[in-house]
Order: structure tokens, then C-alpha cells, then sequence
């Protein structure tokens, strides 16, 4: 069984999403603002954590960043918001988070992600840990989640760093906007095209733009 943590000041989508959530796959702990939901994570071993942005005492935000800063282990988070811009799409992945959701939102959708971030879970765990992906002088490090172009080491931010494992893992493949999108942001339903090319461009710039090439009418690909 799961732990889930569910942190939102509305308590009517705290209740609504135990509903779907409750069962004999996962145990729903819950939060109504940001400070209950750090001493839960500081006091339970949660697997997934659905977080809202907006929440009284530590925002969604600062929460994530916590998150983020434990070396214990991994928790995948999904920010479900109000906050429907572009930006804070982009602005919620660039801090750590897996997956978004804007509000109003269908329960089932939700609960899907939750059980997709599952699966990664599941195959993240039986995969090797210590894979070291080298193509050129770029090197991906997928235990220490690092990237190195020659000696220099590369900062990256969790979307960045998924998008460019998919494109070293096959070079010179040509991959679509939408299976970009998918292995970053896990949600090719709404596919982006500002977001994709904002991702892309900051590639070019931290490892290089001879390495990410565009494709004219098909998307993009790695080269060495």
C-alpha cells in the first residue's frame, strides 16, 4: 500500500479525491495547509504527494522545494492549481514538480497520473541505478541525476534533464513534440508547443546547440 499525501486548503477536493483514492492501493493522508503537510512528509514515509500552490502557512512552492532538497529518496509530486499560465506550468516543473493539474479538474484524471507516477515508481526501482548514458563529450549520470559536458558540470532542471536522457538514449533519432512533452511534463494531452521550444533552447544553450538539432515539420533530435 501507497502512502499518499494530499495538501489543499479546500477541503471539499481533499474529500472528493479520497473518494477515488481510498482503497487497499494507497492510504490518503491529508493536509489543509502547507506547514501540516511538511511535518506529515517529516513524519510518514509518503510514495506520492498531490499538492496544491496556493495553501496558508508554507505555499506549494516552498514545499516542493523541501521536497526536492531530501536525499533519502524520491517522492514524485503533482501540483494540481488554479494557477493555469504558462508560465506557472513551466515555473512548477523548473522547481521539481512531475506533473500539473489546473482546477477544476476530474477526479479520474487525477487519479490516473497518481497511478502513472506509480508505474515509474515500480520500473524506476528494478532499473539499474548506477547508468551512465555517454554521447560525445556529454555524459548523463541517472544515480546522481548530473550531466557533464567534458569536465564542466551541467545544471539542469527535472524536465530538462528527462528530456535530454530521451534524446541521448537514442541519437540521432528524430523525436515529436509530443513524445518530448510526455517523458518531461507526463502529459501529452496538452501538448505546448511555447513550452517545448522554451526546453529546448535552454538545452542549447547549457550542452551546446551543435547537439540539439531541429527538424523541420517533425521535431527534434541529438547529435553528437
Amino acid at each position: 500500500m501507497l502512502n499518499i499525501l494530499i495538501a489543499d486548503d479546500e477541503e471539499e477536493i481533499i474529500r472528493l479525491l479520497k473518494v477515488y483514492l481510498d482503497s487497499s492501493e494507497y492510504n490518503v493522508l491529508e493536509a489543509n495547509d502547507g506547514t501540516k503537510a511538511l511535518s506529515i512528509l517529516n513524519t510518514n514515509q509518503i510514495d506520492i504527494a498531490v499538492l496544491d500552490i496556493m495553501m496558508p502557512g508554507i505555499d506549494g512552492y516552498q514545499l516542493i522545494k523541501k521536497i526536492r532538497e531530501r536525499k533519502d529518496r524520491y517522492i514524485p509530486v503533482i501540483i494540481i492549481s488554479a494557477k493555469v499560465g504558462l508560465s506557472d506550468r513551466i515555473f512548477g516543473m523548473d522547481i521539481g514538480a512531475d506533473d500539473y493539474v489546473t482546477k477544476p479538474f476530474e477526479p479520474l484524471e487525477v487519479l490516473a497520473k497518481i497511478n502513472a507516477q506509480r508505474r515509474r515508481l515500480d520500473m524506476s526501482s528494478s532499473s539499474a541505478a548506477s547508468e551512465v548514458i555517454t554521447v560525445g563529450d556529454v555524459t548523463l549520470d541517472l544515480a546522481e541525476c548530473s550531466v557533464k559536458k567534458g569536465d564542466a558540470v551541467i545544471e539542469l532542471t527535472k524536465a530538462e534533464f528527462k528530456v535530454l536522457e530521451l534524446m541521448m538514449r537514442q541519437p540521432r533519432r528524430v523525436f515529436t513534440k509530443e513524445q518530448i512533452y510526455e517523458t518531461g511534463w507526463y502529459d501529452s494531452d496538452s501538448v505546448d508547443d511555447n513550452t517545448i521550444r522554451v526546453i529546448i533552447s535552454r538545452l542549447r544553450d547549457k550542452v551546446g546547440a551543435e547537439h540539439i538539432k531541429t527538424i523541420r515539420g517533425l521535431g527534434y533530435r541529438y547529435e553528437e
